[in-house]
């Protein structure tokens, strides 16, 4: 009994090692909880939020309130979240470092290109002294409905501003690209 028992708890050990390594390598970076954080930072703040809008070569620039910030950032809020189960085998994960950018990039990509999100790039500045920070996050959202597809291209520059290029396509009618800005720490 005794010699049944002292190898079960090393097997069991092993199990649980492996277990743990694998749940790991599947974790994804969290997206979408890490700009819920930048959006509570803004909507609690005293920041100057700035909208610019751009369509047909026009520009239209206005302030908001506060209160406005959180809808404006919906296009980034609403995106799939990659850190839920039912997206981990639907995407890959890749990263390298960017000599030119001085920058870890991690990017996640569809394995098969129906999913909305198209692309998730991360970037991150590597800081030995006081540690690696996040400076970007780009989206690239695609949907296809009956009359029409859409494309979001979504760019977050970390506490500084977010832009998000809306591109709608319709049988027989020209592409419509609208771009806002929203600017809180300039």
């Amino acid at each position: 009994m005794k010699k049944c028992f002292l190898f079960i708890i090393p097997a069991l050990f092993l199990f649980i090692t492996c277990k743990t390594d694998n749940n790991e390598s599947e974790q994804y970076f969290p997206v979408i909880s890490f700009l819920n954080s930048q959006v509570a930072h803004v909507d609690t703040s005293v920041y100057a939020i700035k909208r610019i809008t751009i369509r047909d070569s026009l520009s239209d620039t206005v302030f908001i309130p506060r209160e406005e910030f959180r809808q404006l950032a919906n296009d980034f809020l609403q995106a799939p979240d990659l850190t839920q189960k039912k997206f981990r085998e639907k995407y890959t994960e890749s990263e390298y470092y960017d000599d030119m950018l001085q920058k870890i990039i991690i990017t996640y990509i569809p394995i098969e290109k129906d999913q909305e999100l198209q692309r998730q790039e991360i970037h991150i500045t590597p800081n030995t002294g006081d540690g690696d920070k996040i400076s970007t996050i780009i989206l690239n959202r695609y949907q296809a409905n009956k009359d029409s597809t859409i494309q979001r291209r979504l760019l977050w520059q970390v506490d500084e501003r977010f832009q998000v290029v809306t591109t709608i396509q319709k049988p027989g009618i020209p592409e419509e690209t609208t771009t806002m800005k929203v600017i809180w720490n300039n």
